[in-house]
């Protein structure tokens, strides 16, 4: 048992120690693909989505220096008939990159360091095979498998390390890259050498041009999860599962944790956060630090035209259309605002939905994020509103109308130029904007049923909360008296009866028209039910 040969199941143990959520059918993929064309797998995700779990549970699994049956009895994978079949049964390479980085001296000699450490334990446990003086750890490992006949299985953590870390550092990028193609470029030799390998970290490969630096593996991504989806965070069913034997409210787990949207699997959570809330029996943002503040702020701070305007929208809760296929799959080479959206989805930020082509930022905890990353140089007056959103709410509460109508004035004066907004959509938007840090008390439902019709705009109280729910109806160039006429004859029935007696009506209306030095473009009118 070594570091990086054969490391044994310790690390997995560690795991099953504490709450664990049961993501063994990983195991069955991979078992699948064992000795076939498929079997190189990529799996990249974000921060804090479980990619050093998974790489730990399949060194446990295939790790034969070890005896890994009891930490896998009753799970997934034990149920399967290739459980038995490959459990304990090869030589595994664990590699993590961001150990690498992080421990050695000189940034440049981490693709050296790599082999080295990696020759050293291979000569420890098969010193009569390894050539003297080899310093290409695939020619030592294809001079073993050749001798011995035994595979190596080679799973790979954090693999995109130095694409992030030395992110202009070209020259050492493509020796690293040589090097995973000398592992596992297809022909005779890897496929006598290698059964399968596993690699995993946020970025997908790298691409020079259109193509993929190691076109033999089969790839699964924050855009295309496909097969892998169940295993990128939680599923549903499983949050369902913890809130119940948690006593956890599921719905505000929900609202904090969900987002992430894949078709076949439906919603899935941050595998962290929900475990972080299991955990601490609190339900609050613990995604957002200063590293998550500076990258998202760098991000969306970039001046590519259209990605200010698509960031203010998606602030407002709107999706937004993004083109993924010209994003190069690293950290610097952008030529669009489409390729800084796509970053945004692989670093976990947005939720990017197959059959739309669309983005939204998926949660509160990452909503949390965007908000204090908008306090930048360029992003003032919306940070401003961000921070005043809590008056505009209390305002509204309050029933000041004139105080509403004067800070939907402001939102529209800070964002006339980004929104064009001329109509009720976007007059919605606009509004979601203001009211952006009610999020945390209502839940804000567009085009709610409502009676005999839709509200634009329905406020319902999260869970614990004593405020009073509200319908919000909009008007553009009538008057607000109106929209609250039509909120009376549509009639606040059905899911709106429960609120009654704790309900306020608030109309707002929009005048681009309005004349004079006096004249207020906006209207509110508020009414208790």
């Amino acid at each position: 048992m070594g570091i990086y040969l054969n490391p044994g199941n310790r690390g997995f143990q560690v795991i099953r120690n504490g709450k664990y959520v049961d993501k063994t059918g990983l195991i069955a993929y991979v078992n699948r693909t064992l000795n076939t064309p498929q079997k190189l797998t990529c799996f990249s995700r974000p921060r804090r989505f479980g990619k050093s779990f998974a790489a730990k549970m399949l060194c446990a699994y295939y790790d034969k220096s070890c005896n890994s049956r009891f930490l896998f009895e009753g799970l997934e994978i034990s149920k399967k008939d290739s459980f038995d079949k490959y459990l304990n049964k090869y030589d595994v390479i664990y590699l993590d990159i961001t150990w690498f980085v992080s421990t050695t001296a000189d940034i440049n000699r981490v693709v050296e360091d790599v082999q080295n450490s990696v020759i050293e334990e291979l000569k420890n446990e098969f010193w009569e095979l390894v050539p003297e003086n080899e310093k290409s750890m695939p020619r030592v490992m294809s001079a073993i498998a050749t001798k011995t006949g035994r595979q190596f299985i080679v799973i790979i953590d954090e693999w995109d390390a130095l694409f992030r870390e030395a992110k202009d550092n070209e020259t050492l990028q493509k020796k690293y890259v040589q090097l995973l193609r000398g592992l596992f470029k297809g022909g005779t030799v890897t496929d006598e050498t290698i059964a399968a390998a596993y690699m995993t970290g946020i970025l997908p490969i790298k691409k020079y041009g259109t193509e993929s630096a190691l076109t033999d593996f089969q790839e699964f991504t924050m855009v295309a999860p496909d097969a892998l989806a169940p295993y990128v965070g939680f599923t549903e069913q499983e949050v369902l599962d913890l809130c119940d034997q948690n006593h956890l409210d599921f719905e505000e787990v929900k609202f904090w944790y969900d987002g992430y949207f894949f078709e076949g699997v439906g919603s899935v959570y941050s595998p962290n956060s929900v475990m972080q809330a299991v955990e601490r029996k609190s339900l609050r943002n613990y995604w957002t630090t200063s590293e998550t503040y500076e990258s998202l702020a760098a991000y969306i701070g970039m001046d590519y035209r259209g990605l200010k305007k698509d960031v203010i929208r998606m602030l407002g809760g709107e999706a937004i259309r993004v083109r993924i296929s010209t994003f190069q799959n690293d950290m610097t080479s952008f030529k669009s605002k489409d390729d800084v959206l796509t970053l945004l989805i692989h670093l976990g930020y947005l939720s990017y939905h197959t059959a739309t082509k669309k983005v939204v930022i998926p949660n509160q905890e990452v909503a949390d994020a965007f908000g204090d990353a908008t306090d930048q140089e360029g992003w003032e007056e919306i940070g401003e509103l961000i921070r005043e959103s809590d008056d505009l709410l209390d305002a509204t509460l309050g029933g000041d109308s004139d105080a509403v109508a004067k800070a939907l004035e402001k939102v529209h004066e800070a964002n006339s130029s980004v929104l064009r907004y001329n109509n009720e959509a976007a007059l919605s938007s606009a509004i979601m904007i203001a009211y952006y840090t009610a999020r945390r008390i209502y839940k804000i439902v567009p085009e709610f049923p409502q009676g005999k019709g839709f509200a634009d705009l329905a406020f319902l109280p999260r869970r614990g909360s004593d405020k009073p729910a509200m319908i919000v109806e909009l008007k553009y160039e009538k008057d607000a008296d109106t929209a609250i006429r039509q909120i009376h004859e549509n009639r606040y029935d059905g899911d709106l009866k429960k609120y009654f007696g704790n309900l306020l009506l608030v109309g707002i209306n929009y005048d681009k028209d309005a004349k004079g030095i006096h004249a207020k473009r906006h209207s509110c009118v508020i009414e208790r039910a």
